[in-house]
């Protein structure tokens, strides 16, 4: 397992990080003791960083993983968020926000977070960000409960303006970068290193378009990006790699991304995850995607209020 520092925290993160959100059966309806595996397994082959939120399963991912690292909880870096309840349940108040991350730590069977983010920033005004919700974050990180804070969220511009007014520790960005998107690169990478933070790639699958498996009714991808997910497996096919693994190496390769956080529930997926460490992108494979999929490269829907997202 290869490590990178996580901005200016002192911590090292594994690049490969576990996401927790498909426990809460997010995608379909998961075995909880492979799930318990899954995590384990993770663990024990080096992944440090497992990441989720009360607004996964309504609650469910994170009780699956606090259970999952009974026993553990010393060994790795973990991370929830507060803020994004429900498909749209928001409340980024002072009183909530306290309220949420006691219930997170109960949950998670834990009397601190590594890392507490606020979870999808652009649903909320700007105000409440950073004169109400980022303050509390920093009382939380004052008290112990999370030993750094940041802040997650789609749109890379609007992270980049909030980035720019306050103090984050972190900023986790998904969906931009990935065989489909390369957003990050444009404001949010060169951000991280002029102000130090640590910056955190999620959703390198696309939300299932780069892997084999069926999408689900919610995914709200431009059809002609859903289109692709045909086209490219059988471009992989022909190189005798899965797409999946494709571009999980392709988000692990990039130098100034500390982790790539990759949404697990199962023995079978983090088996396969993990071999992906030790696995090269085929010579010729990656032209030959960049060709297919120019025409719909960087086509991402709209989450948000609309000033947040201009």
């Amino acid at each position: 397992m290869e490590y990178r520092k996580l901005g200016n925290t002192g911590i090292d993160l594994s690049i490969l990080g576990f996401g927790a959100s498909p426990m809460g059966d997010v995608f379909n309806v998961s075995d909880e003791k492979d799930g318990y595996r899954a995590v384990h397994y993770a663990i024990d082959y080096g992944v440090n960083f497992f990441d989720v939120s009360p607004f996964y399963g309504l609650t469910l991912a994170e009780k699956r993983l606090g259970n999952a690292l009974e026993g553990k909880r010393d060994q790795v870096i973990l991370a929830t968020k507060c803020g994004r309840y429900d498909l749209q349940e928001f409340d980024f108040s002072e009183k909530r926000i306290l309220k949420s991350v006691d219930e997170s730590l109960s949950r998670l069977k834990t009397d601190y977070v590594d890392l507490l983010q606020l979870h999808d920033i652009e649903f909320v005004d700007k105000e409440q960000i950073l004169n109400e919700a980022w303050p509390t974050l920093v009382k939380l990180k004052e008290s112990g409960k999370a030993r750094f804070i940041g802040i997650t969220g789609l749109p890379v511009n609007y992270l980049s303006e909030i980035t720019r007014n306050i103090e984050v520790d972190t900023v986790l960005s998904w969906a931009h970068y990935n065989l489909l998107e390369d957003e990050i690169n444009r404001e949010l990478v060169p951000l991280s290193k002029e102000k130090g933070f640590g910056l955190m790639n999620a959703a390198p699958l696309m939300q299932r378009i780069l892997s084999d498996a069926p999408l689900p009714e919610w995914h709200r991808s431009p059809q002609a990006m859903k289109d692709m997910q045909s086209k490219l497996l059988t471009l992989c096919a022909s190189y005798n790699v899965k797409l999946s693994d494709v571009a999980i190496r392709y988000a692990l390769d990039h130098p100034d991304i500390t982790t790539t956080i990759v949404g697990m529930c199962d023995l079978a997926t983090i088996t396969q995850n993990v071999s992906v460490l030790d696995s090269r992108i085929p010579e010729g494979l990656l032209k030959e995607i960049e060709t297919l999929v120019a025409p719909v490269k960087n086509q991402m829907w709209f989450e948000g209020k609309a000033e947040n997202n201009i």
